[in-house]
């Protein structure tokens, strides 16, 4: 499970305040208009931004005084952090080892997991010569690939259509959350919503708590009706 518990993050002018837990498995988006502090939760969980006061634990174990990279956490942008120069199967093969000395069992967990998000036998391919929903698909099998258990997304499909969104969301359950990890995703799309298990209304520096997406779908916080009729 991932909790976060009575976490106040101060950046600048601006101070966020966020407490829920999440079961591991899960899938949840974080909704609310722009300035409202969704960034700022996921870079405090990443350990890019510090925090005031709060824990930040998984599993029981609190990781909020460690580096950002030995926290049990993976976070996807939206350019998908793809090298340019590294092959599909090499972008993925970084989550298993940096300096890319990978093993023939470690060729096989690559292979696998891009035979898992739909790119099977395109391994060989640079990013250049994917489309859009494809590079999302690699970034998707080096997370499938890493031993980190919690995903943060920045809005990662906000480039992609409709239907490459909806694509990509079910790949985000079907692969990641049935592997066992827990996703946080940024999103301003509330369709996005439909395909979570939960979702944390944010705005004005303040995270409600995770409430279900049926419920949100029936009954969106008040506090969001401004930011939905816009």
């Amino acid at each position: 499970m991932l909790e976060v518990k009575a976490l106040r993050v101060s950046d600048g002018d601006f101070t966020l305040s966020a407490d829920f837990a999440l079961p591991q498995g899960s899938l949840t988006v974080v909704i609310g208009p722009s300035g409202g502090g969704k960034s700022t939760l996921l870079s405090a969980i990443a350990g890019f931004l510090g925090s005031d006061a709060g824990q930040m634990l998984w599993g029981g174990v609190a990781f909020g005084g460690a580096d950002p990279g030995a926290r049990p956490v993976s976070i996807l942008f939206q350019d998908n952090n793809l090298f340019p120069h590294l092959t599909a199967a090499l972008n993925v093969g970084l989550a298993l080892n940096p300096r890319l000395a990978l093993s023939s069992q470690d060729r096989a967990k690559i292979a696998d997991a891009l035979t898992q998000v739909g790119l099977s036998g395109m391994g060989d391919r640079l990013p250049a010569t994917l489309s859009g929903g494809q590079q999302g698909r690699v970034a998707l099998a080096r997370i499938l690939v890493s031993q980190r258990p919690v995903v943060l997304m920045d809005e990662p499909f906000a480039a992609l259509g409709p239907g490459q969104r909806q694509e990509m969301m079910a790949l985000v359950r079907g692969v990641l959350c049935a592997a066992g990890k827990t996703v946080l995703m940024v999103t301003h799309d509330p369709q996005d919503a439909a395909g979570a298990d939960y979702v944390i209304a944010l705005a004005d520096g303040r995270a409600d708590t995770p409430i279900s997406a049926a419920r949100f779908a029936a009954a969106p916080p008040e506090r969001l009706a401004g930011y939905f009729r816009k």
